[in-house]
């Protein structure tokens, strides 16, 4: 494994957005949907989003999915204008694949940690080091460092990608979440070099925490999300991505789940799964005051609020120099084949 150098992250405040009334949100909706309409433009949305984003994506006709499906819909889709409700990767990602589209995010700022722990200049150096090995970068990276990857994958695919690589006996550098790289380094055999990066959402859960909870709900299942620590992985009675685990939770018959990922796939789980208690992973260290923290500060920059300016003004729009975005689309789309010809990650087959 390979230790970037130490640089702090600097990981934002939640933002405090004005509360509306129930007759000032049902307004502000219908602005949004006229301007959506206008613009023909279209909503694409994480399952980490806050869930009127979500709600809003699906009745204006867009998407809200996991990272995989989301790149699948842009590439897709008709609209001349794709707004994206994540982080920025994920704007980008739209951006590269579709660059003839105009791309809106609600906040540019909206980064990710496992984006901002590898830099691509050090990335660079890193693959430069080991030139017998091949690129294998998760989608939660710059457009930069995608540009130098051979693949780029997302937690539905790793799998069977890094297993087809193996396959043909080759030796694998990964970029950049650790927990992630060795989940599938142990369930693949595949021989892989890390880059030491994590996700400050997953890296918080505590096995510790998660045991004495289990204790109390000894009839929930454990979904748990691969960009958690090992520890985390070991007692989980199903380990996937974001649109496995809530195909557990409908497909399950356990009354109860202990979901170790972001909270903001509560709002789709109930949607689809109204009967079933749902329990967030601890993710509080010792003496903290909540029970779990776990949602993205980042994600959270994404909200009615600032969704009505961007397509009031436009400004918060995605911007990739040509060239990389040209390089970076080799990867990306070596993954959208490879999931094509083996059906994964389609809706129908999730």
């Amino acid at each position: 494994m390979t230790h970037p150098a130490d640089r702090p992250i600097s990981v934002p405040a939640y933002p405090q957005w004005p509360e509306l009334s129930a007759e000032e949100g049902a307004a502000l909706k219908e602005r949004i949907k006229s301007l959506l309409a206008e613009q023909e433009a279209v909503l694409v949305a994480h399952y980490y989003t806050d869930g009127e984003l979500q709600a809003l994506a699906e009745e204006t006709g867009g998407c809200v999915a996991d990272s995989l499906e989301m790149a699948r819909f842009g590439a897709e889709s008709r609209a001349k204008t794709l707004v994206v409700c994540g982080v920025r990767f994920m704007g980008e990602t739209a951006k590269i694949l579709n660059p003839e589209k105009r791309v809106l995010m609600p906040d540019l700022k909206s980064t990710c940690s496992l984006d901002e722990g590898c830099p691509p200049s050090e990335f660079a150096a890193f693959c430069d080091a080991h030139p017998d090995h091949t690129v294998v970068v998760y989608t939660n990276t710059s457009a930069a460092v995608k540009a130098r990857a051979d693949w780029v994958v997302t937690s539905s695919i790793a799998l069977p990608i890094v297993e087809h690589l193996a396959a043909r006996g080759e030796k694998i550098l990964w970029a950049p979440d650790k927990h992630l790289g060795r989940y599938v380094q142990e369930k693949t055999g595949a021989e892989m070099l890390l880059w030491d990066g994590a996700c400050v959402v997953h890296e918080g859960f505590k096995a510790h925490a998660l045991e004495r909870l289990r204790a109390l709900h000894p009839d929930a299942a454990v979904l748990v999300h691969p960009e958690s620590p090992e520890g985390v992985i070991a007692q989980a009675d199903v380990v996937g991505s974001t649109t496995q685990l809530i195909k557990a939770v409908v497909e399950l018959p356990h009354p109860e789940f202990i979901v170790a990922t972001d909270t903001g796939i509560f709002w789709k789980m109930r949607q689809l799964a109204p009967n079933k208690v749902l329990l967030p992973a601890p993710a509080a260290g010792e003496g903290a005051t909540c029970e779990s923290c776990a949602h993205c500060p980042w994600m959270a920059m994404n909200a009615l609020h600032n969704l009505e300016q961007v397509l009031l003004i436009g400004d918060q729009e995605i911007q990739i120099e040509p060239e990389i975005g040209a390089r970076a689309r080799i990867p990306i789309q070596r993954m959208l084949d490879f999931a094509r010809e083996r059906g994964i990650g389609h809706r129908s087959s999730d």
